[in-house]
Parts: C-alpha cells; sequence; structure tokens
C-alpha cells in the first residue's frame, strides 16, 4: 500500500510541476508546424478535384497548410492548365505544377468540363504552356524540404508515385526516389481503394501504378475509400451563392447541370475528405481504423489485411453525413480578396 502511494504521489508531483512549468515557455516562440502539401490530382474525369483544390486553397489561406507543388496524374492537355487557373485565381500562381509521363491516363472528362472552363475564362493558351514533368517537381520539391515534413495528398491515379519511387538520383537529390521519400516524407493520404475489399477507379485505371506504388511505399499512408466521399454529398451550395467570377462555381454550376445529362443538386465528396484529412486532425471527423495492411493485386482490386502492419490507415465514418459536408462545403466557399 506504501509503495502503490508512494508512486501515486510522485506521479502526481511531476502532473503538477509540468503545469506550473509550461506556461514560463513564451507562446511567440513555439512555431505550429502546419502540413507541407504536395497535391496530386487527376483533375477530372470527375469534378470533386474542384472542390478539393478549393478546400486546399481555403486551408492554406487560413494558415492551416502551405502548398508546395500541385502536380496532374491525368496526361490531358487541358488538366495542367485547369489547375494553374485554380492557383492563380487563388492567389498563388508560382505554385509549381507538373505533368505525368506517358504511360498515365489520358483522356478529359465525359462532357468536356475541363476545356470548356478554360474557354470561359479565357485561358485555353495555357495549354500552349509547357509544365515540367511531375516526377521532376517531386524530386525539387522534396529535396528543398526539411526531413520527414511533407505531406503528399493524391486524389487521382498513382501514377505519379510510382514513378516517384522508380526515380534515379538527380541534380536535386543523390537519393533514390524511395529514399528521397524515406527522408523527406512524414506521410501519404490518398482517395483510393475500397474498405473493406473493392475496385476503386484511382487504383485501377493505372493498375500497374497502383500496385508498384503501394508495395513499394516506405512511409504511412491514411486511406479515404471509395464509401466515403460516396456518402458526403457538396457543392451545390458554392454553385449558387458563390461571386459571379469564382471558377469553383462556375465549374460545379456547369458540372450539376450537365455531368451525368441530368440536373444535380450536389455531388459526392471523395476527393474533399482526403484533403480535408491531409490537413486536419483525421479523427475530429472520421474514425481513423489501423495499422493494417491494404493488399492489392496487379488488376487493381484491393482487400484490407488487419493482421499485418504496413503502417496503412483507413477512414471509416462517424458522423452524420451532412456534418461533414457542412465542413467542406464552408471551405468551398472561401473566395480570395483581390
Amino acid at each position: 500500500m506504501q509503495s502503490k502511494f508512494y508512486i501515486t504521489a510522485i506521479l502526481f508531483c511531476l502532473a503538477i510541476t509540468s503545469a506550473i512549468s509550461q506556461p514560463s515557455v513564451s507562446k511567440s516562440r513555439v512555431k505550429p508546424q502546419i502540413p507541407k502539401i504536395i497535391f496530386d490530382t487527376d483533375m477530372g474525369p470527375d469534378y470533386d478535384d474542384i472542390g478539393a483544390i478549393a478546400v486546399l486553397h481555403a486551408l492554406a489561406a487560413k494558415g492551416e497548410c502551405e502548398i508546395l507543388a500541385t502536380v496532374a496524374s491525368d496526361g490531358h492537355v487541358s488538366i495542367a492548365p485547369v489547375i494553374e487557373l485554380f492557383n492563380s485565381y487563388y492567389l498563388k500562381p508560382n505554385i509549381p505544377i507538373g505533368v505525368p509521363g506517358k504511360t498515365a491516363p489520358n483522356f478529359p472528362s465525359g462532357n468536356n468540363w475541363n476545356e470548356v472552363l478554360l474557354k470561359q475564362y479565357k485561358a485555353e493558351a495555357l495549354k500552349d504552356k509547357k509544365h515540367k514533368a511531375a516526377v521532376e517537381v517531386y524530386r525539387e520539391v522534396l529535396a528543398r524540404a526539411k526531413d520527414n515534413s511533407v505531406t503528399i495528398v493524391t486524389v487521382g491515379f498513382l501514377s505519379n508515385i510510382s514513378d516517384l519511387l522508380d526515380s534515379k538520383p538527380d541534380k536535386f537529390s543523390s537519393l533514390s526516389g524511395i529514399d528521397l521519400v524515406k527522408k523527406k516524407v512524414k506521410n501519404w493520404v490518398a482517395m483510393a481503394g475500397a474498405f473493406p475489399q473493392g475496385r476503386e477507379f484511382n487504383v485501377e485505371r493505372d493498375a500497374a501504378a497502383g500496385f508498384n506504388a503501394i508495395n513499394k511505399w516506405p512511409k504511412p499512408i491514411l486511406f479515404s475509400g471509395f464509401e466515403i466521399g460516396d456518402k458526403i454529398f457538396t457543392g451545390g451550395k458554392v454553385s449558387k451563392n458563390g461571386s459571379a467570377g469564382s471558377p469553383v462555381a462556375w465549374g460545379f454550376a456547369y458540372n450539376l447541370r450537365t455531368y451525368l445529362g441530368k440536373e444535380e443538386q450536389n455531388r459526392q465528396s471523395w476527393d474533399e475528405t482526403a484533403v480535408l484529412c491531409a490537413v486536419r486532425n483525421p479523427s475530429k471527423y472520421f474514425y481513423v481504423n489501423g495499422p493494417g495492411k491494404f493488399v492489392v493485386d496487379k488488376g487493381g482490386n484491393n482487400t484490407w489485411d488487419p493482421d499485418v502492419n504496413a503502417n496503412h490507415y483507413f477512414l471509416s465514418h462517424k458522423y452524420p453525413y451532412q456534418k461533414i459536408a457542412d465542413v467542406l462545403d464552408e471551405l468551398m466557399m472561401f473566395e480570395p480578396k483581390k
């Protein structure tokens, strides 16, 4: 009994000492470590990518993250220009933009919204601009970054991640792609897969890249699976209440009318949820399951193995869907002050 009391007393004193000494640390000297984001998007063929880049820029404007680069995983000529259009709208025209390699998927959306958006904002000339290769942007940005500091969020194909991991030493770094990721990347958040098993578009569309990327990746991965965004509907608010000059408002309004050939009030929020959880604490919005292993085959089919610790995690729903939709809709309403 005396021994137990003695240990308890010591722990209590340590707690009090910590509480008393805490205020002596100047808050002004404690700089919060905000996520440093590389955003990797197919910017189509669906249009939840519009919401994703809007959410990302809104969070950056709030000081919650820093956008290091925005790269395209779809090789269609309209994709990188649309990313550049959005970066410029949010007053960040100098964010590096990259385009994928030749083996990446290359197609527009079914209703051609990327091309129509560029035409609407008189930005067709951006298609003539030459952008760097995505893997080059990755290596350059990572080489400059502090160790274990970068969060990569993918809301498209895994083509660029695969190319990064297979990349060789270059003028930016003497490290291989895998070693560069080990040193510089903190974690990867991916809108990918279905849980506990399934076949999801971002993984299966470039199945070879998905298989290579998942199996070689050396750091933690958090998956926002198909079933997460499929239940959260957003976009109607910004389409109706966004300003006349907002490409986000225009993009949602156009797609809600035309994407499925019928009028929609809102759209699923697959990509937006991944961005939200890459920047903010995901457990604030969802349950985080794991660790386990995301097992993917060469055809793009996936299963979840809870008995193997590969440092993989996945989200599952915690709240009524509308609660998360309200958070995303409010972020998507953000507009820069010109």
